[in-house]
């Protein structure tokens, strides 16, 4: 961002976007949020600009607020190309406003007595407005006028991205700053230091082959480098080299920031970082390519111990990547947490029982997935971060205990006993080894090798969800009239096959009523009737992450969110990344007249000749964004909010691929303007956009109830696991296509006749599942669901009745 100087006389506040906000000096602390603000004062102190490298300067000067108290004076560093227009465009007593500013605690407090934090202005988001006094009149003095403007114009530019030159490991001195590059041989995750900051520990390498540690305090953990595992690779700059211990370290020091990559050959180069102005070149793409191949090809990093469960063996240190299913805290030392990864250990393992009340997220599960469950206790230090995780969340946990024999768990000696050969599994407190938890992000290239192990497993990981019976407004009653068919169904073929292969005795639905839960049945019925009666109400929308369910929005409802942001589309500044330009919406049927809407490309994709396969689209209705739809492969509706481009609210849809709708999870997403990468993509799909976005995409889903009978009873179930099996139409086809709704109401027409006798109705050969879940009421009950069963004899071509 540039440094504008203002005319002469002119206030510093005049063209300061309308969207920030000034914030006093005295106010300003680590604590405050000051993404949006600006701070107003005199240039009281200007020191001289210091070069660090090429292209890239320090200067360090003092603003003071009007009053004269000692906390309205606060020290501003700017780096950058920006301290060196700073310098030439600014003097001592000119007034300023600023904004894109970071804080942090100031190193001399005690010996200037000046306010306790400094600011930082660093990167494309800083912003610096100054105006000076008017001198007076001369009209003797063109040249004077003539000289000001032309400084005004040359430093009112866009101040260019920082050049930044790195140094090799093996060619460090004591006594620098400096910027460097690194291969991660060895890390802790950040702790509690005995000041106010986090510490992070690593040590790093390169192609010099020189080990390097490094130390790294920040306040708050954000600031600390990302890093999953050993072969991640790590960008640091200004850091400071020191000689400890016969050997060169590093600290961070002032303007310190960091960025980390996935150490993975031919993965994406995607930085982790919280700096909201990260900027990354191909020189640096190039630089973590580097040293990816480098690190892979040579014996430098030593083994990582992840496995899965299905590898652990006793005695054993290794690290886990695993989901949260539930946690429990059991005192204050230790907390439990239930996970999993799709695998199973061959080892017996440790049973933790406790209260139902105290646990976060679900208390049970159906006892296929019971079996692939692991239950971690977590001791000391750790306690304080496992209380900050949720359910769902994916995790690694770093330097496991697989601890064989007799153990008993802290706080539940009244009820738990102890389990001889069993295998339990601890996180010893500390950090020695790098021992830690750490949350993976959803793009993790290990959570999606994690994702497809789960989705591997055989019964689903929901069955118990309570979310099914939530759906419906009163739990399902217990029917009076059995209605069953007093003839003998042996004879009769069946209108459905199982492909379950499950060895089990056909049961009569009195029987598997008093059987217990946790078993498959199978049995054969007929459906007797079905919720809901409207089959476009049957269509859910799942979200795999928290495991909620929710209702599609209706058209009314998202053509009022389309309106609304429509009229409030203003001028906004689009994205670095983006080429902004125009589209005619086709004119409508009824004659209406052509808009010209506003879109937004990537550039990337634009180099490569993909201009139509992704578009971002502002100010247009719901009725307009389905128009362009059948031009464009995929369309983003956004809006213009506070001067930038955003996403609608995630009510809406969040990308439209032809006739098809994508939503993302309100609760989960993390939803932001970011440009999708689709290097070595041949085809940009919906997981790719909602990637890019920070959007949990939502599953399209069928959910119904039907009522079962037979000769002895009748029995409410489920359908919904299996649902798109059941119809051989998947839910995704069913929410854009007619002809897979057809298909469903049709064979629904089949299996119950809205104009027959029960005796018209054919059988059908299912598979229940039964399982143990909580009503709305907070009672547990028994519950079922149809699975591994598909309708085999469609329908006869009849005139269809009435939908509605």
């Amino acid at each position: 961002m540039p440094v504008h100087v203002l005319s002469e006389g002119a206030g510093p506040g005049a063209n300061v976007p309308a969207h920030l906000t000034r914030i006093p000096i005295s106010l300003i602390s680590t604590s405050a949020d000051c993404s949006k603000k600006t701070f107003k004062g005199k240039v009281v102190r200007k020191g001289r600009l210091v070069s660090l490298a090429d292209d890239n300067f320090i200067l360090k000067t003092v603003i003071q607020e009007e009053d004269s108290q000692p906390d309205a004076s606060i020290n501003v560093v700017l780096m950058g190309a920006l301290a060196k227009d700073f310098n030439q465009a600014v003097n001592q007593g000119d007034v300023v406003v600023a904004a894109g500013f970071t804080v942090g605690k100031s190193p001399t407090v005690h010996k200037d007595k000046l306010h306790p934090f400094n600011l930082l202005l660093s990167g494309d988001d800083a912003c610096v407005y100054v105006s000076r006094p008017p001198p007076p009149p001369d009209p003797r003095s063109p040249l004077a006028v003539k000289r000001s403007s032309t400084l005004s114009a040359e430093v009112s530019r866009a101040t260019k991205a920082p050049k930044y030159t790195y140094v090799k490991l093996g060619d460090l001195k004591p006594g620098a700053v400096v910027n460097v590059y690194g291969v991660v041989v060895f890390f802790k995750q950040p702790f509690k230091s005995r000041g106010t900051d986090f510490c992070s520990s690593l040590k790093i390498t390169d192609q010099s082959n020189q080990k390097i540690g490094c130390t790294i305090f920040c306040e708050k953990l954000e600031d600390h480098p990302e890093i999953f595992q050993i072969g991640d690779i790590i960008r640091m700059h200004r850091v400071k080299t020191q000689f400890f211990n016969d050997s060169v370290t590093l600290v961070n020091t002032f303007g310190f920031s960091v960025v980390t990559f996935d150490g993975a050959v031919g993965g994406a180069v995607e930085p982790r970082t919280s700096s909201r102005s990260c900027y990354l070149d191909q020189e640096d793409r190039r630089t973590v390519e580097e040293l990816r191949s480098w690190a892979s090809s040579q014996a430098v990093l030593p083994t990582a111990p992840a496995i899965p469960l299905s590898a652990v063996q006793p005695k054993a240190y290794f690290d886990l990547t695993c989901q949260l299913l539930a946690r429990a805290d059991i005192d204050s030392t230790c907390t439990l947490l239930r996970v999993w990864d799709g695998t199973r250990c061959p080892h017996t393992l440790l049973k933790v029982i406790v209260e139902p009340d105290v646990i976060e997220g679900p208390s049970s599960f159906s006892t296929e997935k019971e079996n692939l469950i692991a239950n971690v206790l977590i001791y000391d230090n750790h306690v304080e971060s496992a209380k900050q995780l949720k359910s769902g969340d994916f995790l690694r946990i770093y330097n496991l205990r697989a601890i064989p024999g007799s153990s008993k768990v802290p706080g539940l000696t009244s009820n738990q006993l102890n389990e001889v050969d069993h295998l339990a599994f601890h996180l010893h407190g500390g950090t020695a080894y790098g021992r830690g938890i750490r949350v993976l992000p959803e793009n993790s290239p290990d959570v999606q090798e994690l994702k497809r192990a789960i989705e591997g497993f055989s019964e689903d990981d929901e069955l118990n969800d309570s979310a099914l019976l939530e759906i419906w407004s009163t739990p399902p009653e217990s029917p009076s009239d059995a209605g069953a068919a007093e003839s003998s169904t042996a004879h009769c073929s069946s209108s459905t096959e199982r492909s379950c292969g499950h060895d089990v005795q056909p049961a009569t639905l009195s029987e598997l009523k008093r059987s217990d839960p946790g078993r498959v049945h199978h049995v054969r019925v007929q459906l007797r009737s079905y919720e809901p009666q409207r089959l476009h109400q049957a269509l859910k929308l799942y979200c795999s992450k928290c495991t909620s369910m929710q209702d599609v929005p209706d058209d009314e409802l998202v053509a009022g969110l389309f309106s609304e942001a429509s009229r409030d589309s203003g001028p906004c500044s689009p994205p670095a990344w983006a080429l902004s330009g125009r589209v005619d919406t086709p004119g409508g049927s009824s004659g209406s007249a052509k808009r010209a809407l506003s879109v937004h490309l990537s550039t990337q994709l634009m180099s490569e000749g993909k201009t139509k396969e992704l578009i971002f689209l502002m100010g247009s209705t719901l009725a307009e964004t389905c128009q362009l739809a059948s031009g464009y492969q995929n369309i983003v509706p956004v809006r213009s909010s506070g001067g930038h481009l955003t996403l609608l609210d995630l009510s809406a849809p969040f990308l439209f691929r032809g006739r098809k709708r994508y939503y993302g999870c309100t609760r989960c997403s993390e939803a932001a303007l970011r440009e999708p990468c689709a290097e070595g993509v041949e085809l940009i799909d919906e997981k790719i956009v909602a990637e890019a976005l920070g959007v949990q995409l939502l599953k399209f889903c069928l959910l119904m109830k039907l009522e079962l009978q037979d000769a002895t009873d009748t029995l409410e179930v489920f359908l919904w696991r299996d649902a798109e099996l059941f119809f051989r139409v998947s839910a995704e086809d069913a929410a854009a296509n007619q002809e897979a709704q057809d298909r469903i109401r049709q064979t629904m027409d089949f299996l119950c006749p809205p104009e027959g006798s029960t005796g018209e109705r054919p059988w059908l050969d299912l598979c229940l599942t039964a399982y143990r879940a909580e009503d709305d009421g907070g009672q547990n009950r028994t519950c079922y669901q149809i699975c591994h069963t598909a309708v085999t004899k469609l329908p006869s071509a009849r005139s269809d009745p009435d939908p509605a």
